[in-house]
């Protein structure tokens, strides 16, 4: 018998003042039987970090990742259906990078946890070619705090400000400055 997701809610309550977006946001997480809540509050923190300024171009969803290996953990399609942005959480091969590359016009990593440089180490030199990617990653510390976070019901509020994060709740307050690996120009 297959294992089924655990649902969490979180209100979003979003004050990013490098990007100019504010706003409030119902999100329905499922976790995946395999999924940690760490990684779980990663992929909160990428939807706060990504979410478009308007729907010109379509909503930032949660797409079905783990369960579906055609899908990233969250992305933005237009109108269209065309994907505009695909967002993934941990610490992908360089093969799903390069698909991903030629699917979308932006690809996003998070990568995240003790593993990451090691992880990086070996892929770098075969995904700096795709002008397209940015990496970046979280400390092992940050992210195991952020999890620190999770409940199954939540009332988040993160504020963003010259590159940090600050994401609280009524069990404390977490600041995250995720670290860029590759992004393309800089």
């Amino acid at each position: 018998m297959a294992l089924k997701s655990t649902i969490y809610k979180a209100n979003l309550h979003l004050a990013d003042m490098d990007r100019g977006v504010y706003g409030e946001h119902a999100l329905t997480l499922a976790l995946h039987p395999s999924e940690t809540e760490e990684r779980l509050m990663v992929r909160v923190l990428a939807f706060a970090l990504h979410l478009p300024p308007d729907d010109q171009r379509g909503n930032l969803q949660f797409a079905r990742g783990l369960s579906d290996t055609d899908e990233p953990d969250l992305w933005q399609k237009d109108l269209t259906d065309q994907i505009v942005h695909w967002i993934e959480v941990g610490q992908p091969d360089e093969r799903r990078l390069a698909k991903a590359c030629g699917k979308s016009e932006r690809v996003t990593i998070y990568a995240y946890g003790s593993a990451a440089p090691i992880w990086w180490a070996g892929i770098e030199t075969k995904v700096t070619r795709l002008r397209n990617l940015e990496v970046w990653r979280l400390l092992p510390e940050q992210a195991q705090a952020l999890a620190g976070l999770a409940q199954r019901s939540m009332q988040l509020q993160v504020q963003v400000q010259d590159g940090h994060v600050w994401i609280s709740n009524d069990l404390g307050s977490v600041e995250l400055q995720p670290q860029p690996l590759w992004r393309p120009g800089h």
